[in-house]
């Protein structure tokens, strides 16, 4: 095993012990997040996060609005800037307008290097780099916009309210579909859907997350896990 390897080993053995339920405990160990585009996916995804007891900082250009978006959440929510918030999550979550990546690639390089990056961000067809993403794959052009991180596209096909209203049930979950080339990170990712009251099902790869993209089968489906595997031809075991 290289030291690249082995570095990441570590840090995906150190998240999924947070998130594993420890003796005598209830809840699992608090992570903490950064989320970079706090409207209205990120900031559902991070409110839920935060009420499930992790720590989550929210970044916005406008600090102002996102404060008194937050408020009420406790002292285990915060704001900060984009670079703030990459620096402080051990996990990241990216909601924000595609054409944004090419950018927050080069200006959080150093802050998101290695780090598990939950892409929820859908090109527009309107501009050129959204075309060229939904003809490469999305998922595939995030990973070379993102380079150095462990990126899993995931809560990139539901929307906020089924998400929300997902946490409010016991039963008949929503499926949120989601892929990545890091097996350790996929798991990882897999809990922090059920952290928000979703069921994970795991796609593939990130080549396999056009399957969930804009156009595809599994996009804007707003199941459960049975019906979304069934449109996808998954079987249980996949």
């Amino acid at each position: 095993m290289n030291r690249r390897t082995a570095l990441k080993s570590m840090a995906a053995f150190a998240v999924m012990s947070a998130l594993a339920p420890r003796a005598g405990l209830a809840a699992p160990q608090p992570l903490r997040f950064g989320v970079s585009g706090a409207g209205w996916l990120g900031g559902t995804v991070g409110r839920l996060w935060v009420r499930a007891g992790h720590e989550v900082m929210f970044a916005s250009r406008n600090l102002d609005r996102v404060r008194a978006d937050i408020a009420g959440l406790g002292a285990r929510a915060t704001a900060g800037t984009p670079q703030q918030a990459a620096g402080f999550g051990s996990v990241l979550l990216f909601a924000t307008p595609y054409d944004a990546l090419p950018e927050l690639g080069r200006d959080l390089a150093d802050e998101i290097r290695g780090k598990i990056v939950l892409d929820a961000c859908n090109p527009s067809a309107g501009s050129a780099l959204g075309r060229e993403a939904e003809s490469t794959g999305v998922g595939v052009m995030s990973a070379r916009l993102l380079p150095g991180t462990r990126l899993v596209r995931v809560f990139s096909s539901v929307d906020a309210t089924q998400i929300e209203a997902s946490a409010g049930r016991s039963t008949d979950k929503l499926a949120v579909p989601l892929a990545s080339d890091d097996e350790d990170a996929l798991r990882v990712a897999a809990q922090l859907v059920r952290d928000v009251g979703s069921e994970p099902v795991i796609v593939g790869p990130l080549a396999e997350a056009r399957r969930f993209q804009r156009g595809g089968p599994g996009f804007r489906l707003h199941t459960n896990a049975t019906e979304l595997r069934r449109r996808l031809g998954l079987t249980e075991e996949d």
